[in-house]
Order: structure tokens, then C-alpha cells, then sequence
């Protein structure tokens, strides 16, 4: 029959050729006869009006011109998810050609490969076997027959349920009901429906570790609401979803390692400080979020924020920060280790990218990769050497001076270059041999090597450098001595801090 419509049909995802679109609409459309579907288009290029027809709104769109009326025979409501892990993976021998491709999965940098047809081919009657399933475009939206995917599929770990008609959340948590050992679950580019309130904890994901919702009309509400299902959950990607404001997590995501809100346009960069007590997050992902600078007010000049206390890489990419201000919060951050920040307004004021780099990896002490790319000693030493030397005179003008005593750079300057002083350590140098010798004061830079601060103390105090045995006097250590024996250590090795005393013996 033409006319055929499956119960609950509005809300419910379908494929009109290789167009997607969501039921708006199921009913008579006069003066025309017959029963016809309103349908939203993913693709507003596709519709022809906004649910309005001769004057009468049938539904409702977000676009314009996002609607259209079809009929529902030339709608695809979709198939039950077995019928498609028997379709994929060619025991429809009508799908046998379609399908003979390999799958990949992309979950941020990592790509999954899922186990296609050609490499199962002695196996296409033992289902059972299989532990990497994808069924992405598949046309899977419903879970089907209880309990007929766990007798069939008994040992699935990792499902590619991506680009399918999944209308939804509850139908995901019935397709995984029935997969015990569930670790890794990809639902991207299904437009679903999310519980709107707190539900009764399952254990349906008790072992799911990485779980993609990218493009699927989730909310940051939503997600806090179905995360107390998610108890290990170590990966989460949310990209492409309107995600604009953000909320605390309380007590939910603790476990959480990886989070990826790119080409989400936050409201902006305080939205981060909702998400910044994440114990375990170690990897934040927020490529093309709108965000046009980053602060943590809890932290002062040479500080560490109490924010984001596991983070070690972080990506904003494609942004709008504008101000070096925000690279040099970033120093902030207790354990960052590696940075992406390309395409962002700030890089522009330095036309040379040699010297950009320079100037990052100089305002962040603890960074070890900066746009994927290693950040070897020997390039820090040069990168603070030289950002010492851009900005000396700058530090000199605002009030800085060698003499301890005379040093008081403005804040102006301190607020634009909170490392510059951190650069130079002020040490005082005594001979406890020479009691005579008045003790001086030097200014050093903390990656200088203890070989190279013996051979300044040669020319300094006429000593034969290779004589020379260092120790220094903590004032946080006091009357302890710790021995710079290393020659090839930087003094940063020995977490020497300005106002320490370096004892000079022969």
C-alpha cells in the first residue's frame, strides 16, 4: 500500500533517496487525496517551504524553506539493527555488492578500523564472532526482536552506528542492552531526542569507555543527564552540536580523560571554567568553538591555577583569540604538555612563524609540543634566550633593572610578559674560602647549564672553572646544601628560585 505509515511515525528519522529528514507531519494534505508525510530536511536546500501549504501550516521548520511534502512511499523508515549486521556483512546476498568496502572510524586523532566484509568471509555464518561491528548508512532504526542481538552478536565490543535513522536515545540504549561488554560506541549524524529529565541509573553502559554523539542535536543538559549511565566513560566527542552554554558536571563524567567540543560555538571562554574541575581530564578539544580568550582568575602572575589539574594537551584551533594575554594564562595550567592553536587572530602579529613559535614556547615554561611538533632543550634555551632579548629594552623602560634592589617593572609589563622575570634568576654568588670577597649578585637565566655558569664564574672571579665544585642554599631549605653536580643540568634542574645564594668552592 502506498498509503502505509509505521505507527509513531512523527519524529521518527527517514531516507528519501540519500536525503535525510526528520517526520513532521503525518496526515491529508487537501485538496490533494491520500496521506502524505511533512518532512524537515537535513539539508534546507532540499525543502520547498516552511511546513506551510495554501495557507495552512502543517508543521514547523527551522529553515525557511527546510519542508516538504512526500509520500510515504518514498520514505525508508529504516531496518532493525540485526537485519543490517546481516546486510553488511553479506549474508544478504543482495547487499553483498554494496558493501564491499572496508570501514574506519575517526574518533579525534585515533582511527578504529572495523572489521569488513572481505576479512570475515569463512565467518558470515557465526555472528557470534564478531567484536568490531559498523553498520554505518546502513538504515538501522530500531533495535528490533528482544534479545535477538545478544543470542546472535554475543561478543561485540566496539559498534559504528554512525549516519543511520536512529530517532532516539532510548532506541541506542536498546541496541545496547543487549551487547554485555560494549567499550566503544559511535552514534554521530543520528538527529535524536535525549532524555529531557534525570532517569534511573542502568548498567546498559557500564563498560563503555569512548562514546561519539557527534551531529546529533545533543545538549551539554542532555548530556549531564545521561552521563550517570556512562560510570567509566573515558572518551567523549561531541562535536557539531550547538552546544553554546555549559554546566558543571557535579558528580558526573569523574572519569572522564578526553572531551571534544570542536565546531560548537561556546557562548564564551568562561564556559570553560564550568567544565575546569574534571579530576582526570587529561585532553580538551575545542577546534572552531568561537572562543575568543581564555583566563583563570584563580591564579596570579607566575602561578598555578587549580583549573584543569590533569589537562596536558589542549587544541584551540581556528578560534578568535586575539590577545597574547591568553597564551601567557596558559602558563597557567599545571600540567599542560602540548598545544594546538593555529588559525587564531593573535599569530597575525607576528609575520615571521619562526618567531611566533619562539614567543609560545617562551610565555609556556612546561610545553613539550606546540602544534604537533617537538619542542627539543636546545630550541626552548634559544626560544627564551631570544624572547629575552626581544624584550629587554621593553623590561628596562617599564622599570626593570639588574640590581635587585632597583627592580620594579610596571604591571603593564608584567601583564603582557608574566614570565620575563622568571627567564633570569637573581642568585647571589659567595666564595665561603674567600670570606673577603664581598658576595655578588647575578642575574641568570634558569636554562643556563651549570658548565656555563662555572665558566662565567671563571671570568668573573679568575678561578679556574674546572676547579670549581657548586652547591646552593635553599631559602626555603635553610641550612641545607644541595650540590650542582651536574655539569650538563640546567640550573631549573635543581628548582633553584631567585634569591637562592650559590656557593662557590675550588
Amino acid at each position: 500500500m502506498t498509503d502505509w505509515v509505521p505507527s509513531e511515525a512523527l519524529g521518527r528519522r527517514v531516507l528519501c533517496g540519500t536525503e535525510y529528514a526528520t517526520v513532521r507531519y503525518v496526515g491529508s494534505v487537501p485538496p490533494t487525496a491520500g496521506i502524505w508525510l511533512g518532512v524537515e530536511w537535513d539539508d534546507p536546500q532540499r525543502g520547498k517551504h516552511d511546513g506551510t501549504y495554501e495557507g495552512t501550516q502543517y508543521f514547523k521548520c527551522r529553515h525557511p524553506r527546510g519542508g516538504s511534502f512526500i509520500r510515504p512511499n518514498k520514505a525508508n523508515f529504516g531496518v532493525d539493527f540485526l537485519t543490517a549486521v546481516k546486510n553488511r556483512y553479506g549474508l544478504n546476498d543482495e547487499q553483498d555488492a554494496q558493501h564491499r568496502t572496508d570501514n574506519t572510524l575517526v574518533f579525534g586523532k585515533k582511527t578504529v578500523e572495523f572489521v569488513g566484509m572481505d576479512s570475515i568471509a569463512e565467518q558470515q555464518s557465526q555472528l557470534n564472532q564478531l567484536v568490531d561491528i559498523s553498520v554505518c548508512e546502513c538504515a538501522v532504526s530500531h533495535a528490533g526482536q528482544k534479545e535477538e542481538i545478544g543470542r546472535t552478536c554475543a561478543n561485540i565490543r566496539h559498534i559504528n552506528l554512525s549516519k543511520n535513522l536512529i530517532s532516539s536515545w532510548e532506541t541506542v540504549m536498546a541496541i545496547a542492552s543487549e551487547v554485555q561488554n560494549l567499550e566503544t560506541l559511535n552514534v554521530s549524524g543520528n538527529k535524536m531526542k535525549f532524555p529531557s529529565t534525570s532517569t534511573s541509573v542502568s548498567s546498559v553502559f557500564s563498560k563503555l569507555r569512548v562514546l561519539a554523539l557527534n551531529q546529533t542535536a545533543i545538549t551539554w543538559t542532555e548530556v549531564l543527564l545521561c552521563a550517570p549511565g556512562w560510570p567509566r566513560l573515558e572518551e567523549l566527542y561531541l562535536t557539531s552540536n550547538n552546544i553554546t552554554v555549559l554546566e558543571r558536571p557535579g558528580n558526573v563524567l569523574q572519569t572522564l580523560k578526553l572531551l571534544d567540543l570542536s565546531d560548537n560555538q561556546l557562548l564564551d571562554g568562561n564556559q570553560l571554567h564550568l567544565i575546569a574541575h574534571l579530576p582526570r581530564l587529561e585532553q580538551l578539544i575545542l577546534r572552531n568553538s568561537g572562543i575568543a580568550s581564555i583566563d583563570f582568575p584563580d591564579a596570579g602572575f607566575g602561578c598555578k591555577t587549580k583549573m584543569f589539574p590533569s589537562l596536558k594537551h589542549l587544541a584551540i584551533n581556528d578560534n578568535k583569540i586575539s590577545e597574547w594575554s591568553s597564551i601567557n594564562e596558559l602558563d597557567k595550567l599545571p600540567s599542560l604538555r602540548s598545544l594546538q592553536c593555529h588559525n587564531n587572530p593573535f599569530m597575525d602579529t607576528e609575520k615571521n612563524p619562526e618567531t611566533l613559535r619562539q614567543l609560545i614556547i617562551a610565555k609556556i615554561s612546561q610545553l613539550e609540543v606546540l602544534n604537533k611538533s617537538e619542542i627539543p632543550p636546545a630550541e626552548r634555551k634559544g626560544a627564551e634566550l631570544d624572547y629575552r632579548k626581544i624584550f629587554g629594552n621593553d623590561w628596562l623602560a617599564a622599570g626593570g633593572n639588574w640590581n635587585p634592589e632597583k627592580n620594579n617593572p610596571s604591571e603593564e609589563f608584567l601583564a603582557a610578559h608574566p614570565r620575563y622575570p622568571l627567564l633570569c634568576l637573581t642568585l647571589t654568588i659567595k666564595c665561603p674560602e674567600k670570606p673577603e670577597q664581598k658576595p655578588v649578585q647575578k642575574k641568570l637565566p634558569e636554562s643556563m647549564t651549570i658548565q656555563r655558569v662555572k665558566g662565567l664564574l671563571y671570568r668573573l672571579l679568575k678561578i679556574p672553572g674546572s676547579e670549581l665544585k657548586l652547591s646552593y642554599e635553599s631559602s626555603k631549605l635553610e641550612g641545607k646544601e644541595v650540590e650542582l653536580d651536574n655539569d650538563l643540568k640546567p640550573l631549573q634542574f635543581y628548582s633553584i628560585e631567585n634569591g637562592d645564594c650559590v656557593l662557590v668552592r675550588w
